[in-house]
């Protein structure tokens, strides 16, 4: 991408501070005192003095997993962040003037999906009941759900999902790119690879030789729970500078058992889907994964679905995480419960997929202006 120089005007960035009383006392320990960037239009300055002037629509993006709010509004290299996206397509015309709001809802397993879990925290209820109302006060909003957008990709696709789905009184448009979906096909074949990563943590190590797999899982009176090794696997993960690839898969494996699976009976309060010595799935933990699958969910959301003003989808079909299959199972059963949305297909993976926002962020506009 050849650097160009900016003739148009850029908007600003504003960072407000916010004191949650629904992240304080999370069981992860996590700030509850957090910060969030905003871009605001060029239009808005156009207002004197607090509360005077016009109001805009507002979008708010959900970033991906290991993200946070602000990896959406620092430089980039060779390409543009949101805000300026935002700022070109406004000059060009193919955007109108929108607020857009950048959370910060990263946790130590590296991020989450936008829901309330016992063992993370209740970041559903952070953005609904406290983001929300909080950027109303602060900030010129069109303070009304038919004014009030989410997007995201891939964790962030979830979220907005399933926001779209539960939380629809709060928001009247959605947008998702490579968003979690379809979990036999996008999550479950990663597992073994986890497994892995946490056999490393087996106490005592493994040593070559006979081995009676019979006793061993007998020993382990397997549901799902932990043998000591998933919390050492954690405690290395936490103290290690730079998490291998491998690493931050299983990590990102476990946030989502956190998330779909929390039992605070359970140790690190969640179960795992798949038995640590013999990989098999276990069933009764794997429907508890299913009932958060946006694709399982449709049909119960189908109602609140109907009112949005507007639902877009997207996804690469060379997805190295299979989301494409996801999508496509997604995007079918929204057609059979008559649930109006976009669903586009691009020549692309899961990754550097940040310019299909060129897609997103207009169609919100248009859905909520």
């Amino acid at each position: 991408m050849a650097l160009k120089r900016v003739t148009w005007s850029a908007g600003r960035i504003v960072t407000l501070e916010h004191t949650s009383r629904v992240l304080a006392d999370n069981p992860l320990g996590d700030p509850h005192v957090r910060t969030l960037d905003v871009w605001l239009p060029p239009q808005y300055d156009r207002g004197q003095g607090r509360g005077r002037g016009p109001r805009f629509p507002v979008l708010f993006d959900l970033v991906g997993f290991t993200g946070s709010g602000r990896a959406h509004t620092a430089w980039r290299n060779f390409d543009e962040n949101v805000p300026e996206r935002a700022a070109r397509l406004l000059h060009e015309r193919k955007l109108g003037p929108v607020i857009i709001v950048f959370p910060d809802c990263f946790t130590a397993y590296g991020g989450n999906q936008y829901v309330n879990s016992s063992a993370i925290g209740r970041y559903a209820d952070y953005l609904t009941r406290e983001l929300v109302p909080f950027v109303d006060r602060e900030l010129r909003t069109q303070a009304a759900r038919e004014h009030r957008g989410v997007f995201g990709k891939s964790s962030g696709g979830y979220g907005a999902l399933l926001h779209a789905m539960k939380y629809t009184r709060y928001w009247g448009a959605a947008a998702s790119h490579s968003g979690d979906a379809g979990f036999d096909v996008s999550y479950a074949p990663d597992w073994p690879a986890t497994l892995d990563e946490l056999a490393k943590h087996c106490r005592p190590e493994r040593a070559p030789g006979r081995v009676d797999v019979r006793a061993a899982v007998a020993k382990l009176r397997y549901d799902g729970g932990d043998d000591g090794r998933i919390a050492r696997f954690l405690a290395h993960v936490w103290a290690t500078r730079q998490p291998s690839t491998a690493e931050i898969h299983a990590l990102m494996n476990l946030a989502m058992a956190a998330t779909y699976d929390p039992d605070p009976r359970a140790p690190n309060g969640f179960r795992v889907p798949y038995h640590l010595e013999t990989g098999e799935q276990l069933p009764r933990r794997w429907r508890r994964w299913l009932r958060h699958d946006p694709v399982k969910l449709v049909a119960r959301y189908a109602r609140n679905l109907r009112t949005l003003r507007g639902l877009y989808i997207d996804c690469g079909w060379r997805d190295q995480y299979r989301s494409h299959y996801g999508s496509r199972q997604l995007s079918l059963e929204l057609a059979r419960n008559r649930v109006p949305h976009v669903y586009e297909e691009f020549d692309g993976t899961h990754s550097g997929v940040d310019y299909r926002m060129e897609r997103s962020l207009p169609f919100l506009y248009r859905a909520l202006r």
